[in-house]
């Protein structure tokens, strides 16, 4: 049977005198019940054993910035959850009041998750770049163009929904222009721009339920399947 990772690295510690070799059975026993369950070793030598082309450099990182700061998206938004009601009476006071003055940290958590925000968009921009300048679009990884086009665009809407939450003068006027954009396309498709609108709203006019359908899109919309092909399809070469 291979050697996991784990027993590898002790192994390696106890020879420079980092831990004792009577550890072994204690820390071994509860590793090896869970790996027979679920095989995390798998994963972990997955990732680990990844190839990476010995022509990357930092000129490839930038997809690695963006799973960063998407990771502390992730992180920040879950905590403002806690805090966040999202009603138009206690939407813009749960985060202008409690969330900023009240709760412990809470204007960190919040600032950590705006500045996030725009660290996604410039490495999403950047990394766009990188991929058409290399070349990295074409043949065989023409899906990983389109879906890294297509989270981009995801990224933009869970931008568009977040500035609206708070739900201040910015943020409701913001779902109010951007709600009615596609009301354009019943110059060509009569009543599907309507329809559109009033699928994002909830209603011909914003209110509360254009909020909860915006924190609903914003919270819960992840692309997980996306992100997954990306991962599969792996590191292009250059030009």
């Amino acid at each position: 049977m291979q050697r996991c990772f784990l027993e590898t690295h002790f192994e390696t510690c106890c020879a420079w005198g980092f831990f004792s070799r009577s550890l072994a059975v204690p820390l071994f026993v509860p590793f090896d019940w869970f790996e027979e369950r679920v095989e995390a070793q798998s994963l972990v030598d997955a990732s680990a054993t990844k190839y990476v082309p010995p022509h990357v450099g930092l000129f490839y990182c930038f997809g690695g910035l963006v799973l960063m700061a998407f990771v502390v998206q992730c992180t920040s938004g879950l905590l403002l959850t806690f805090y966040f009601t999202p009603t138009v009476v206690d939407a813009c006071s749960s985060v202008a009041l409690h969330l900023q003055l009240s709760a412990h940290q809470g204007w960190f958590g919040r600032s950590a998750h705006r500045w996030a925000s725009n660290s996604v968009l410039l490495a999403i921009l950047l990394h766009l770049c990188r991929v058409y300048l290399t070349g990295g679009f074409r043949k065989p990884r023409e899906l990983t163009w389109l879906t890294g086009a297509l989270l981009a665009v995801f990224t933009l809407a869970f931008g568009v929904t977040g500035y609206s939450l708070p739900w201040d003068q910015i943020g409701f006027w913001a779902l109010q222009i951007v709600s009615a954009l596609p009301g354009a396309v019943d110059d060509f498709a009569p009543g599907a721009g309507l329809s559109i609108v009033l699928g994002i709203r909830g209603g011909l006019s914003v209110g509360q339920v254009s909020l909860s359908r915006t924190c609903t899109a914003h919270t819960l919309a992840l692309p997980a399947r996306l992100a997954r092909l990306i991962r599969k399809q792996g590191v292009s070469g250059p030009l």
